[in-house]
């Protein structure tokens, strides 16, 4: 379990991140178009995950358009913005941010992959949502970076999490 703050309270996870080295657990989530995906999808492709609580805050879509901006330079690399929003809401983020080197991604069906990644928060007005994370595995599904951010206000630490694929 890991503590996060959001604003003066502190936040409980579910568990924690993988760590560098681990393989990344498998997920099952929802895309636009409401086809199921797994990390295998992606096998051969060097993933960053970019976890946040709902698109439809400041904080969670400057993360979606900064990724999809820092993106898109980066060969062989697949960047997948993970939220429990319902697919349509991510749909149409994408859609009129024209967001082209994103893809989002849903855990609304089962919850699984907060539970699996240990990103789940488990207390707060913001229960049940995911914390804010970046994982980045390569082409094989092994963690090569992870960061919990600490408090759900700050963005994630880009640099750092661009770096490991240069």
């Amino acid at each position: 379990m890991s503590t996060i703050k959001l604003g003066e309270n502190n936040v409980e996870t579910s568990g924690t991140l993988p760590k560098k080295g681990e393989k990344a657990p498998d997920f099952n989530l929802t895309a636009q178009d409401l086809s199921e995906k797994n990390l295998s999808d992606y096998k051969g492709s060097r993933v960053i995950m970019n976890i946040f609580p709902s698109i439809d805050t400041n904080v969670c879509a400057t993360s979606v358009r900064k990724f999809n901006e820092k993106a898109s330079g980066l060969k062989n690399t697949k960047v997948l913005c993970i939220s429990k929003d319902l697919p349509f809401a991510q749909k149409r983020f994408v859609s009129d941010e024209e967001l082209e080197n994103v893809t989002n991604l849903s855990d609304f069906r089962d919850g699984s992959f907060g539970k699996n990644y240990g990103v789940e928060m488990m207390n707060s007005p913001m229960k049940g949502l995911l914390s804010r994370a970046v994982v980045v595995v390569d082409e094989d599904g092994t963690v090569m970076y992870s960061q919990q951010v600490p408090d759900i206000g700050e963005e994630p630490d880009y640099l750092s999490a661009l770096k490991t694929l240069l």
